[in-house]
């Protein structure tokens, strides 16, 4: 594991193997005291990854245990009132086709008030935010075929950009 050293124009890179959905919420809830306005967690991976189980473990860190956290697939973006003090704004951005659409849903006003999570952040191109932290998870693909492949093991590989590496470190471990 890279442990951050500066604020190079590099970003700086951790994996952790989540071996299942307790980990992966208990990554959330570590990375919501990391939380500053501003940042933007982007979130990749295939379809049963566990990008919904870490995005809802967040969103109920955030505000309260039993808070629903839809995904936002048909919505686009979904706002929460967090007890830190700033707006959480969870978007999806799967059925959007120009990076200006998400914009238009109000990411810039998200990241000047608060903190934007964003799942398919492939949807923005090359108009990423510059203070974000990517999370991709990947499991093997005997997992993915599996029903239920919530408590399968996983990787997150975990990328800082910006003022993220300086903080990523304290991701690296339990």
């Amino acid at each position: 594991m890279e442990k951050p050293s500066s604020m190079s124009s590099k970003a700086e890179m951790i994996e952790r193997k989540l071996d299942n959905a307790f980990q992966t919420r208990a990554l959330a809830e570590k990375l919501s005291d990391l939380l500053q306005i501003g940042d933007a967690i982007l979130l990749r991976g295939p379809l049963g990854a566990g990008k919904s189980t870490l995005a809802r473990a967040l969103v109920r860190k955030l505000t309260s245990p039993d808070e629903e956290a839809p995904s936002p697939t048909f919505t686009l973006v979904q706002s929460y009132p967090t007890r830190a003090g700033f707006d959480l704004y969870h978007f999806d951005l799967y059925r959007l086709s120009d990076p200006d659409e998400a914009y238009e849903l109000g990411l810039d006003e998200a990241l000047s008030d608060g903190v934007a999570l964003i799942e398919w952040p492939e949807r923005l191109e090359d108009r990423l935010p510059p203070n974000r932290l990517d999370i991709e998870l990947s499991v093997p693909t005997s997992a993915l075929l599996a029903i239920d492949c919530e408590d399968e093991p996983r990787l997150a590989r975990i990328t800082a950009f910006g003022t993220w590496k300086m903080r990523i470190g304290e991701l690296a471990h339990d």
